[in-house]
């Protein structure tokens, strides 16, 4: 009880199921067929597979417009250059590697659907950096055709803010709206197997009170796959990433508040460790003896004149918690993050608004009568 006082000040506990905006129905989810995860059809790899097959196909023929690169080494603004370049060949093995992916994705969204955690969804948003390319964008919309031409009526768009910076954006949903009444910004961690983002994220709460003219004032990114820290140095270094950005944001005159919002991957449990889903994270994350926000309030115990409050949930959460705002008319809803692996999260708004066609509705039969 001591250590959820010190790190949640008693606004709420880590991997909370019922936050200020929704409850999250699952998260995490872990669905099998015979060939493994059902997450590994439509995760990164998969497309890179599946490119790398219809490469292979002209390589029998003697012929690759890709040359000799290995195909997960080929960037993602290559593959949108050939998408509309002048080599109709490589064009069309793109194509071809976007059309496959998208019946994957939409197997994968169906198997979802059919979940009773997923039950009556109206709308995915899909994350994930995947969705920052124009390759992305195709797929999720084959995917949304495909699935609508089934019959399904659900909506699947890209995630609205960019993908690195939604992670952090995210986090504002996290606490509850009264601990930004005088402030005017929060500091933000978004923890990737691969990276480690944080930022200042300004609330711009007086242009829009749903935070959806929420922006990231600056972040940083340290890539810690490529030194390969200890669990420990990976934490100092976290926490002093962010005692920088505390200190740029007091020259700047931002305000912030008293208030660390992480997403990390994995099962996030209400004292702050995490049961499961940490595995490439630097060292032992999962270990009980380690609790990430206990470790960021010893290192940052004030911002401002205040107690710190750190908030931590599963990053797939945090992505789809930027898409708030602009939910407000559905109830229940989802994300997909395509990355490494797929994240997944269902969360059923608390107070959903009535639809606009809804509204429109009534007025008429107003009118009328």
């Amino acid at each position: 009880m001591a250590e959820d006082t010190l790190t949640t000040a008693g606004i709420g506990n880590h991997g909370a199921s019922r936050l200020p905006s929704v409850d999250i129905d699952s998260y995490n989810i872990e669905i099998k067929d015979d060939d493994g995860f059902l997450g590994d059809r439509a995760s990164k790899g998969a497309f890179q597979n599946i490119l790398d097959k219809w490469r292979k196909l002209l390589r029998k023929n003697g012929d690759d417009p890709f040359g000799g690169e290995a195909s997960e080494d080929i960037s993602k603004k290559t593959l949108d250059e050939m998408l509309v370049g002048d080599d109709v060949e490589a064009s069309a093995v793109v194509h071809s590697a976007i059309e496959e992916f998208a019946q994957e994705l939409a197997y994968v969204t169906r198997r979802f659907l059919k979940t009773k955690a997923w039950d009556k969804t109206e709308a995915i948003v899909v994350g994930g950096g995947f969705r920052q390319s124009r390759i992305g964008e195709l797929s999720i919309a084959r995917a949304d055709i495909i699935l609508k031409a089934e019959g399904f009526k659900i909506d699947m768009v890209p995630i609205r803010f960019h993908p690195d910076e939604a992670g952090l954006i995210g986090c504002a949903h996290l606490a509850p709206s009264w601990i930004f009444a005088a402030h005017d910004s929060l500091l933000a961690v978004d923890i990737g197997g691969t990276n480690i983002r944080c930022g200042v994220v300004e609330t711009r709460q007086k242009k829009a009170s749903d935070l959806s003219k929420a922006q990231v004032w600056k972040s940083k990114l340290w890539r810690h796959a490529d030194d390969d820290p200890s669990r420990e140095s990976a934490v100092k270094k976290l926490a002093s990433m962010l005692k920088d950005f505390i200190k740029e944001a007091g020259a700047e005159g931002l305000k912030l508040a008293p208030f660390i919002g992480v997403s990390c991957p994995g099962v996030i449990d209400a004292d702050g460790s995490i049961e499961k889903g940490a595995q490439n994270l630097p060292g032992n994350w999962e270990s009980s003896k380690f609790n990430l926000p206990n470790s960021l309030v010893e290192a940052i115990p004030s911002i401002g004149e205040h107690d710190t409050v750190v908030l931590m949930h599963n990053d797939g959460v945090v992505q789809g918690l930027s898409e708030i705002p602009f939910m407000q008319d559905r109830k229940r809803w989802g994300i997909l993050t395509i990355g490494t692996g797929l994240g997944n999260a269902r969360f059923t708004m608390r107070a959903p608004k009535e639809k606009k066609k809804d509204k429109d509705k009534e007025k008429d039969n107003k009118d009328k009568n």
